[in-house]
């Protein structure tokens, strides 16, 4: 199945248009005609049967027939993360973090970051192309950069990790975690997290975690801690 998303969709909707570029797709590689089906996604868990009653390569037109509303997982996962100093590879994360399950993302700018500048429009369309090609209907909210300190501060009110690389006494992040409770991780730069920032994150109710006897990338520690509360949501 091949899934489409437009975030204008909605339950009044009834007829609306592709663009250009996914017009041309449509037509002139999935070679869809007049009175085909598509599945189309609003991001925000609707799910749209569409027939194409326009099949044109500028500007293909189709109807709603159907619409399916799919309930969110109980519980939420907030990924902190620095940005890599390789953009490949947060792009990778963005990719497989949504195709598992992520629901908000905040690139948070470190003491030890060496990345502070991102393209967001560019992050977007990975996480919106990683929605489309998991068949996912709910779209993860990429948040803009922000200051480790000023994210440590906010409110939070979900359970609340930090994992870091520094030798001391640290939780088993599959063990301190529950089916259907929030949870936010923090997951820190290539250079690790400074020893000030892990204080602060104390002081604001964060707790240390494993991820493992292992010495893990950014990213990789990042999709671990995704997996692993995707894991205990699931049941497995």
């Amino acid at each position: 199945m091949q899934l489409f998303y437009n975030p204008l969709l909605d339950n009044n909707s009834n007829q609306f248009s592709f663009n250009k570029e996914e017009s041309k797709h449509i037509i002139k590689v999935l070679r869809k005609k007049v009175g085909d089906d598509l599945q189309i996604t609003n991001g925000k868990g609707l799910l749209f049967t569409a027939e194409i009653v326009v099949a044109d390569i500028a500007m293909c037109r189709a109807r709603i027939i159907s619409k399916q509303k799919k309930h969110p997982k109980m519980h939420r996962l907030h990924i902190a993360v620095a940005p890599t100093k390789n953009t490949d590879r947060f792009e990778w994360f963005l990719e497989k973090a949504t195709e598992i399950g992520v629901h908000e993302i905040t690139p948070i700018l470190c003491d030890h970051s060496e990345r502070r500048i991102l393209k967001m429009n560019r992050l977007q369309k990975v996480v919106q192309s990683a929605m489309k090609q998991s068949l996912r209907t709910y779209l993860p909210k990429l948040n803009e950069p922000i200051p480790f300190l000023e994210f440590v501060s906010r409110e939070h009110k979900e359970l609340l990790f930090i994992a870091h690389c520094r030798d001391e006494e640290k939780l088993d992040l599959k063990r301190c975690i529950a089916a259907d409770k929030d949870v936010t991780i923090l997951i820190g730069p290539e250079g690790d997290f400074s020893q000030k920032e892990i204080k602060e994150a104390y002081q604001h109710g964060f707790l240390s975690i494993s991820l493992g006897e292992a010495r893990l990338r950014t990213e990789t520690a990042a999709i671990v801690s995704c997996t692993a509360v995707a894991l205990i949501n699931s049941g497995s």
